[in-house]
Parts: C-alpha cells; structure tokens; sequence
C-alpha cells in the first residue's frame, strides 16, 4: 500500500452499470483529483468529517457511510461521523482492531470489498438491513489511522472500481485529516497560551492568598478538565507539605499533611521533578486519598532556585494525562508560584505594616507625652502656648516647659535633622538631656546657665558619634522676679521679640549640638516688660513652601506676630500656623512645625 494518491489507478476496471469508454474514465480521474484538492483544503475537523460523505457520493452510491478512527490509547476504533447510522449505534460502537471488517481491514492495511456480507462471519452488523460493505483504510505515513466504511442494501453494490477509486480518495481523506488535527493541535495551543496570558493577568493582581488558590482551581479548568486538584504549599520549618486547597468533582476535599519525599507529590517536591504515573496501582509511591483515582499529575511549583509547593492532579481513568498537559499545567504552575510568593509577601508585608502602624501610634503617643501640657503650675505673669505638627507619623522637633526654681520657667525649643523615627528618637534623648541639665541648675546655677546647658548638651551628643544627626535648640531663662531673660541658641532659627509695637528678630548664632567637640555659646539678655512677646519656631516655620516654591521667610512671619500681638499667646500661635497653611495651600509640608509663644502679661 502507499500514500501517494496517484499510485492506485481506476482506469481499466468497470463495474457493468457504468459506462466503460476511455472519456468517461479520463473524467472520473479528473474528478477523483478534484474531490482530493477540496478535501485537503478543509482545515476545520468537523467540517471536513462532514464533506467527506458529500465528496464520496459524487463518486459511488450508498445508503450508510462512516469514518472510523483509530484511538491510541484504548487501541480502539470509533466512529468520528457518520451517515444513515442509527444514532445509538453511532454513539456506542467500538471496534477492536481486527474485529469485523472495519477492524479487520485496519488489521491487514487494506481494502475489504464485500458484495453479500451474510455470507462473511467477520461481519458486525451496525445498520440494519446492510447487505454490500466496503471498507478502505486510512493510511499516514505508513501506519493506519482510520477507515472509510460504505455500506448498501443493494446486494453487489460495490465494484473493484470503487474499491480503487475509494482507495484512491482516502489517501487523500488521510492526509486532510492529519492536516485538520495539526491545524486543531495549534489553534487549541494558541488558545491555550492565550488563556494562560489571561490567566496570569488575572490570578497576579490578586493578593489575597486564598483568593489566588480559589481562582487558580476556577481558571485551571479552562486549560484542562480535571476530577481532582490539590495545591500543596511548603512548609519549611516543619518540612512538610500543607494542602492549602483541595478540589474534587468541585467540592472541597480536606487531605493531610504530606512529608517531604513521602508519597509521589512529596517526591516531586524532593527531586524538583514532574511526575506522571499512568497507573498509580503499579507505583509504590503512591498514597491513597482519593479512592477512584487510577493516574496521577504531581508538578513542582518553582521559583527561581526555590521549591514551594506542587500541583496535583489525580484521574479516575488510566493514563489520564498526555505529554500536552504536562506542559501546559507546568506553565501554569510556574505562574502560580509566582502569584502565590506575592501574595504571601504582601501578607507578610501589610502584617508589618498593621504592626508599624500599631507601633507608631504608641510612638505618636509616647512623643506627645513628652511635650509639656501647659506652663509649670504656679507660674504667674506669662501666658504661654505651644504647637507643633510633624511632617510624617513622627517627627523631630521638641520643646519643653521647665520651673527649676520657685520663680523661673525655662523655654526650650529644638529641631532635631532629619525625620520621621531616627529623628524623633534622637529628640527624645536630647529632650531627656534637656531636662536633667536644667534641674541641675537648682544646685549649680552658675554651671548651669543657658550657654552651660547648651555646652553640656553638646559634649554628651558629640560623644554618642551620630555624626550624620545633630540638634538645633534655643534655650530662655525667664526670671520672673528680676523681669529678666536669658538665652543662648544652637543654631534654631533666630527668635522673635515683639515690644512696644516693634517686632525683631534676635540675632544669636550657635553651632547646633553634638556636630563638633568643645563648642561653646553665647547668651544675650532683655528686660521683661508687660505685653512683650516672644516667638520661637523651628525651621519648618520660616522655610514652608508654596506652590511656586516661594519660602514663607522671616517677614511674613513678623508680619502675624505684629498683626496679633495683641491677642493670648494660643491665638498668635494659631494665627502663625494659619498663615504657613494658607501660604502653603495644597503643597506638602516638608518639614515639621514647631511654635512658642510666651507673652507677658504682668
């Protein structure tokens, strides 16, 4: 036998109902080769099985027809289509190679004409009241994939020219159907990468990690029709494998934990290697959890270097999974690992970020526990308020109300560099720093005079060797006996002095604290006097921005302080940060804000 449509004549054999003359022949042959070009130009597998029938009864009459496929794994033929079988028969019939007359001619690879089939006991009846059968196989490339069946109740129906001419016409069937499988082969391969394309789409924006499996269960149906699926994770530190889901026949199943290297998904996560079990009966490995399963898929789940889990499918029927589903299924596993180590991550992550928030809201609570309520108790004579706003959760600015004495309060304001928690941690040192240096002066007052206290600061920041922080701090004695103050600067911003009507800025310039060893700082000196206001603020104060990254700056602040001088020492305060606000409008503040407001009211 051979596949070359050619190969096989028609001519000189001619059944006594037709006509026998060298013109006719000449354009059956011309027809012959007409119907194989459009047999071989169908592409679509149902359409052509469909037009093979319509192409035949151009050539020979019949009254029943069907093509038989050959099925690899069960060794079987079936009907793929046929015409004028019942519909039960043609649902139902399996052929054993060599069974019947299909089967026999699929055994001996070749035609079998016969004109009175109660006379063949290979004879199967499929039609009833069939008396002429005759089969051709399908041949592809030297085996056998097929056969064309024609069946007649006209005894003698079929001729050694049919035989030919359907012999002839198979070769042709032959190939269009090996074109048609090729052609379904690669549109469902496109098909299947696009739904692993949309599949990766959809489970990677999820990061929710039983959302991710509950999706990976629903889409992977879509590439494979599964009875049972199971998502094994790793747990490294008990080195076991937890099912984080099982699905069968679409019912969530709960399955023990499996070790390492214990059964064939533990093996496949031990090796890192895929393991396909066409009969789980014959591999020892296999642990029975599922009662009807009798073939079983285990994929490792790699990420990079790493094992993480494995996918597991497990099939009622023998050899369940072909070569094409090992290699769809480890794409998808691949894109699952990936999914899955996200949605762990962020787990991970938005449980750090629950714990930082919790964290920082103490640290926002501890902060403020360190700022002052109000002046010292009994101090009579000033109306003092403060405010301070940080830039993020926490913040660097620090300020302090202190009596050492019965009828002194010290003011203290300071900007720690930087943001957030280093800052804030160091202001809280240098905050601790601040308030034992100053109860100190009760009992070394002529040590611990404001240039002292800023002296002795610096010598304990230098030493801790924070070279990249440092600290500016203003620091004012207010006697309210002798209506007198004191004080020495470390670099904050200058101080503002508001007193009958005119507001200036007091210029002190100091080296800011803990940046160089040995520092030492200058002190002025002003007499108090009833109305006089003084201001202190950070930074964050004079160097807002707006939007045009023009700077709030001294003048406008001067500008408020005169504007409500006036008023308590809570409404200038609000007035100076009301002001920074509307010049800011909606730009971010970049540093934190700190104000002090101390007036003299007797």
């Amino acid at each position: 036998m051979t596949d070359n449509p050619s190969s096989s004549p028609v001519a000189g054999v001619r059944p006594g109902s037709r006509p026998a003359n060298e013109s006719t022949e000449h354009e059956l042959v011309a027809t012959l080769f007409a119907l194989g070009r459009e047999v071989t130009s169908v592409l679509d597998h149902s359409e052509l099985l469909q037009k093979i029938p319509q192409l035949i009864a151009r050539l020979t009459p019949f009254q029943a027809f069907a093509v038989y496929l050959l099925e690899d794994a069960p060794g079987e033929l079936r009907i793929a289509y046929s015409v004028g079988y019942p519909e039960e028969v043609a649902k139902r019939l399996r052929l054993k190679v060599g069974e019947g007359l299909v089967g026999a001619a699929v055994a001996e690879g070749r035609p079998i004409l016969v004109n009175d089939v109660r006379d063949d006991p290979r004879y199967v009846e499929a039609v009833p009241g069939s008396a002429a059968e005759l089969v051709v196989p399908l041949r592809r490339k030297g085996r056998v994939i097929g056969a064309l069946n024609l069946l007649s109740a006209v005894p003698g129906q079929f001729t050694v020219v049919d035989e030919a001419i359907l012999r002839q016409f198979g070769a042709h069937v032959a190939v269009a159907l090996e074109n048609a499988k090729l052609f379904e082969q690669q549109r469902r391969h496109v098909a299947t990468l696009e739904v692993l394309a949309e599949i990766s789409r959809e489970i990677a924006s999820i990061l929710d990690l039983d959302e991710v499996l509950a999706q990976i269960a629903k889409l992977t149906r879509r590439i494979i029709d599964y009875r049972t699926l199971g998502v094994l994770l790793l747990n490294e530190e008990r080195g076991d494998l937890e099912m984080k889901l099982a699905v069968r026949y679409g019912e969530s199943v709960a399955i023990p934990r499996v070790k390492i290297g214990q059964g064939i998904v533990g093996n496949a996560v031990l090796h890192r290697e895929i393991i396909n079990v066409p009969d789980v009966s014959q591999d020892p490995r296999y642990l029975k959890i599922v009662g009807d399963a009798r073939s079983e898929l285990a994929i490792p789940m790699l990420l990079k270097d790493r094992c993480i889990g494995v996918f597991d499918l497990e099939s009622p029927e023998l050899d369940a999974f072909s070569q094409a589903d090992v290699e769809i299924l480890t794409l998808l596993a691949n894109q699952a690992a990936v999914a899955i180590e996200n949605a762990r991550l962020y787990e991970t992550i938005r449980a750090n970020e629950v714990r930082l928030e919790n964290e920082l809201r103490f640290a926002q609570r501890v902060q403020a526990a360190f700022l002052p309520a109000g002046p010292p108790k009994r101090m009579k004579g000033v109306d003092l308020a403060a405010r301070f706003t940080p830039a993020r959760e926490l913040g660097g600015d620090l300020y302090d109300f202190l009596s050492p004495d019965a009828n002194s309060l010290v003011v203290a304001v300071g900007d720690v560099s930087g943001k957030g928690v280093p800052a804030a941690l160091y202001g809280a040192f240098a905050g601790e720093l601040l308030r034992s240096r100053t109860f100190r002066r009760r009992y070394a007052p002529e040590q611990f005079t404001a240039a002292g206290v800023l002296a002795s600061m610096n010598v304990i920041l230098h030493e801790r060797q924070l070279e990249e922080y440092y600290c500016t701090l203003c620091y004012a004695i207010f006697d309210m006996k002798h209506r007198s103050v004191v004080m020495a600067n470390s670099g904050l911003p200058y101080p503002i002095r508001c007193t009958a009507g005119q507001c200036q800025q007091i210029e002190i310039p100091g080296v800011p604290l803990g940046a160089f060893a040995g520092s030492t700082y200058d002190e002025v000196s002003f007499t108090l006097s009833p109305g006089d206001v003084y201001v202190f603020c950070s930074d964050g104060v004079f160097e807002a921005f707006d939007a045009m990254e023009r700077e709030f700056g001294v003048a406008r602040l001067q500008a408020v302080i005169g504007g409500h001088h006036d008023q308590s020492a809570r409404r200038i305060v609000d007035a100076i940060f009301g002001a920074v606000q509307e010049f800011r409008g909606d730009t971010p503040p970049n540093d934190d804000m700190t104000a002090v407001v101390l007036k003299v009211t007797s």
